[in-house]
């Protein structure tokens, strides 16, 4: 029987991590099919065999740089949720993350992240199930925001599960258009395009 002391998971726990960054930053510049497991082993100073002990796949580990990629971005709303604010003031502040989070560069290469995704989950069925996680934790955040709405008394009757994938639906594809740098949807636009929605859907002021 191995044991494994604090100290030794808490190393292993970096150097994944670290392994995780890497992968991030070399998907979003070169694209998933040019980057190698070699390529994040050698900008992180280890060996292939290390990386390929913590990810079986390319695959697993393309999941699992996108969900490292989003971890700030989650532990904040976390924390949105427990500001005493109006379900408007959440709401917007929500779209602020989404869209004001990053430096622009910053905000291309995140969304690179999923465009490899989207398309690693067209072909391939894991990644595919992989994708719909990551999308239904999205709106799950969504849903749990527009729930605290209705709990404290600021919204009615509302079916909180069609709200949800729609503007998840909108936030997703206004934020491509961003990274994208279309020059008829600049951040000031998706943001107001996407709270002018919530405001009708809802009914929020």
């Amino acid at each position: 029987m191995i044991i494994t002391s604090p100290e030794g998971r808490q190393q292993s726990d970096v150097r994944r991590d670290q392994m995780l960054a890497a992968a991030a930053e070399l998907i979003a510049e070169r694209g998933f099919e040019r980057t190698r497991i070699a390529d994040v082993a050698k900008r992180i100073e280890t060996s292939p065999a290390l990386v390929m002990y913590y990810f079986a796949t390319k695959d697993e580990l393309l999941t699992a740089a996108l969900r490292f990629s989003e971890a700030s971005f989650y532990s904040a709303a976390e924390e949105l949720l427990d500001k005493p604010w109006s379900l408007d003031k959440r709401l917007s502040k929500l779209v602020d993350m989404t869209f004001d989070s990053k430096t622009k560069e910053e905000f291309a290469g995140a969304w690179g992240l999923w465009f490899e995704l989207w398309c690693q989950a067209f072909r391939h069925p894991q990644v595919a199930q992989d994708r719909r996680e990551l999308d239904q934790q999205w709106r799950d955040l969504i849903t749990r925001v527009v729930q605290a709405g209705i709990d404290e008394g600021e919204l009615g009757k509302t079916d909180v599960e069609q709200f949800s994938v729609e503007w998840a639906a909108l936030l997703d594809g206004l934020s491509v258009q961003v990274a994208l740098d279309d020059p008829r949807v600049d951040v000031k636009r998706a943001k107001q395009i996407a709270m002018d929605f919530a405001r009708r859907a809802l009914a929020t002021t």
